[in-house]
């Protein structure tokens, strides 16, 4: 875990970190957020509407901007203030992420990053993009 404050962290700053997406993880969130929507849940329903599996939640997706953040960006001293994400197409079970973020605005006075982030999927496509801020709470 990264152990930023307002005063070591400069534009620039890259990090990034892969996550496996698995069943588990799926049924996980379903029973996390309790959306049983058949397109997250039910094969024969996503391939109907032709996918070739169940498509991973949005939010689940997104919740690596929560890891980026609270563990690379600026780790252990994250405020996470806000997240405007975009998804661009779908995931899927057995996909293989690369989520990457890098800082692009320090706000001293605020005590506060923004950071522009990413994830792809295996084969290098773009399957989400954020803009994320952050505070950095150094426990003064």
């Amino acid at each position: 875990m990264n152990h930023y404050s307002i005063d070591n962290i400069t534009v620039g700053v890259k990090h990034q970190f892969l996550a496996d997406i698995t069943e588990e993880k799926l049924h996980a969130f379903t029973l996390v957020s309790g959306d049983v929507n058949p397109l997250h849940t039910n094969v024969a329903h996503a391939k109907k509407r032709g996918h070739p599996g169940v498509v991973v939640y949005g939010m689940m997706t997104a919740s690596l901007y929560s890891t980026l953040v609270g563990v690379y960006l600026p780790g252990e001293n994250a405020l996470l203030q806000d997240i405007q994400t975009r998804f661009s197409r779908p995931v899927f079970v057995g996909d293989v992420l690369t989520v990457e973020g890098e800082v692009v605005e320090v706000h001293e006075a605020l005590k506060r990053i923004e950071i522009k982030a990413t994830i792809r999927n295996q084969n290098g496509k773009v399957v989400s993009r954020a803009r994320i801020h952050s505070g950095i709470d150094e426990g003064e």
